[in-house]
């Protein structure tokens, strides 16, 4: 059983155990100790998360009908309690559910979207999911934040096959050690790795001189723990925060020479290895005791200062899948680094800087958003990573106060550019097409990649940044969840891709206002003259057949026929030009006739 519904009981050394996945029965199992203690573990040894230790007897695990997770005494009294996002809502079905990845996850039934969704999940970090990836290598998060299983042991892999450590014991050549940056590793069939405290060097030295070592893992968070694995069934996870280091036993190759270290050094530099020179080393060690007494006391009084200049700015909120957290902050803390709200920079959005100088743009949302609906919104929107998409940094939850802080678009707004002569100018075809590019790729994240389905629902080009390098990031995404707006998968698809469509009309004319000119603009795309659409400020630079191409991309997502209105995918191939683009039927509610078009043309030739 892998389910447990509101009403059933999950009592002490009763497990739930994950669906069997290739018809193997799974490792992964939920189990309840005598401790009243809730543990998810693979295999029986292998515990990767759990409550804390109550200390009571007699414990159950409970699913609520109002959207908790409970652990209760004998009495029903509730002695540990999590919630999901849509607590206290009114939702007909929920259940709890240990799924085959090994992660934990409560969901709700949303009537409106008729499917289910997860409300909340034990482990926040798939990757931290003790061998999520089985057999099929590491897990990442690849440059869209969606975790991937990637193979770092060779540089060719097949699909669906599995990805072993590529050591044999008898190595003609001898053996070297491919070193990986930012990555934990750890064996998994069997799960007996060996842990020693040494330095990192002594670490690989010590897999080298082991024949069954296949690899070894080096935390240098301070605790210096050396991970040695002996066997090629190796999993693990990769992060540019993670203060890790990991070297692969392989033999020697010609494509491995050049990264690694031999495993015995030459008989000269044996030799030259007893030739000590005594001051040098008492020199040596001086000088490391001074670099590295003045490192501590630097470090003490950035410390002190940091601690004093925000004293609740390191209070983290949400994890998110790179290991980055958002910041929480108090009202008077807003006030602070916005300069008591002195630049503004639109509507209720202001300019502002974290105390390492970072520049934020901090917006203020309306008071009266329930405190409880805020911080979910802000739990989902704050997990949301993508190149194309304005991260969230931080937010401020407080009394009556509202406000969400988001990194800072140094260029500012799209409509800025397109309504100034001047700066318009800057907008090159090229820039202008890299910028309807990135910002299809980020709502097409949106709708299909995100954890569950996300609206923009207010694509428009005040609502796309650029950075210093030009590059669009699209800001306000999510902003229906703050005030719990609902609408259907289908309907806000389509709204998307319908702006979408807009905004690139926008791009190429230069015309804010579009539904002013889309009767024009189709006519003068139909009968072969797109470059009269283009934006005159260009000054000839677009290509005619690029300027077509992109005009027939913009009146196929502005069909008013939904059957004909492509998804964003389709949109973002055709932009990539993987797909050929034909010319769509007139895109307005009225329908232009192709006998309208012909009879136009004609007196067009005959004037």
């Amino acid at each position: 059983m892998d389910t447990l519904l509101p009403g059933q009981r999950l009592s002490t050394f009763k497990t739930l155990r994950a669906a069997s996945r290739n018809y193997v029965s799974s490792l992964y199992s939920l189990y309840m100790n005598v401790s009243g203690q809730l543990q998810l573990r693979w295999e029986s040894s292998i515990i990767y998360w759990s409550t804390e230790r109550l200390s009571h007897l007699n414990l159950s695990v409970v699913v609520t009908s109002d959207g908790s997770l409970q652990l209760q005494a004998p009495n029903s009294r509730p002695v540990w309690s999590v919630f999901g996002e849509d607590h206290n809502d009114t939702v007909r079905f929920r259940f709890l559910r240990l799924d085959v990845d090994g992660n934990l996850r409560l969901y709700s039934w949303m009537e409106g979207l008729q499917t289910w969704r997860s409300v909340w999940q034990a482990v926040e970090n798939q990757c931290n999911v003790f061998a999520t990836c089985d057999q099929q290598g590491i897990c990442v998060f690849n440059v869209s934040g969606t975790r991937v299983c990637a193979c770092p042991f060779h540089h060719t892999v097949q699909p669906n096959s599995k990805c072993l450590v590529s050591y044999q014991h008898e190595c003609k050549s001898g053996s070297v050690m491919i070193e990986h940056a930012n990555m934990f590793l750890y064996g998994i069939y069997p799960v007996h790795d060996f842990i020693s405290l040494t330095s990192q060097d002594k670490c690989k030295s010590l897999c080298l001189s082991d024949p069954s070592c296949t690899a070894v893992t080096f935390t240098n968070d301070g605790s210096a723990k050396c991970r040695t694995m002996r066997t090629r069934y190796v999993s693990g996870y990769s992060d540019p925060s993670l203060r890790a280091t990991s070297f692969v036993k392989r033999c020697s190759g010609s494509l491995a020479t050049d990264l690694v270290f031999p495993l015995k050094s030459s008989p000269r530099a044996r030799k030259k290895s007893y030739n000590i020179c005594i001051p040098c080393l008492v020199g040596a060690a001086s000088g490391t005791i001074f670099v590295f007494i003045l490192t501590q006391l630097g470090m003490g009084f950035y410390l002190y200062k940091r601690r004093n200049s925000y004293s609740s700015l390191s209070s983290l909120a949400y994890s998110s899948p790179s290991s980055k957290c958002l910041i929480m902050l108090s009202f008077s803390e807003i006030k602070e680094l916005t300069g008591n709200f002195s630049e503004q920079l639109g509507p209720k959005m202001f300019k502002g800087a974290l105390p390492d100088k970072q520049p934020v743009a901090v917006k203020e949302l309306e008071a009266t958003i329930e405190a409880r609906k805020f911080r979910a919104a802000v739990s989902k929107v704050g997990s949301i990573y993508h190149k194309g998409l304005v991260k969230l940094e931080g937010y401020c939850c407080e009394f009556d106060h509202r406000y969400l802080v988001y990194e800072y678009a140094e260029n500012g707004s799209l409509e800025k550019y397109i309504e100034n002569p001047t700066l318009a100018e800057r907008l090159t075809w090229r820039r202008r097409k890299e910028i309807s590019l990135s910002v299809g790729k980020a709502i097409l994240y949106l709708h299909t990649e995100c954890r569950e389905f996300l609206c923009h629902g207010n694509l428009k080009c005040e609502n796309v940044l650029l950075n210093e390098n030009f590059e669009a990031r699209v800001n306000e995404f999510g902003s229906g969840t703050f005030y719990g707006e609902a609408s259907s998968h289908r309907a806000s698809t389509q709204k998307d891709v319908e702006d979408f469509g807009k905004m690139v009309l926008t791009l190429v004319s230069g015309i804010k206002e579009v539904d002013d000119v889309l009767d024009w603009a189709y006519k003068e795309c139909v009968e072969g003259r797109p470059e009269n659409v283009v934006d005159k400020r260009l000054k000839d630079e677009a290509d005619s057949d690029e300027v077509e191409q992109t005009l027939r991309i913009a009146f196929w997502c502005l069909q008013t026929d939904e059957c004909v209105k492509p998804l964003m995918g389709e949109v973002v191939k055709l932009l990539e030009g993987t797909l050929p683009v034909d010319l769509p039927p007139p895109p307005f509610s009225h329908r232009i006739s192709s006998r309208e078009v012909e009879d136009s043309s004609r007196s067009g030739s005959e004037s």
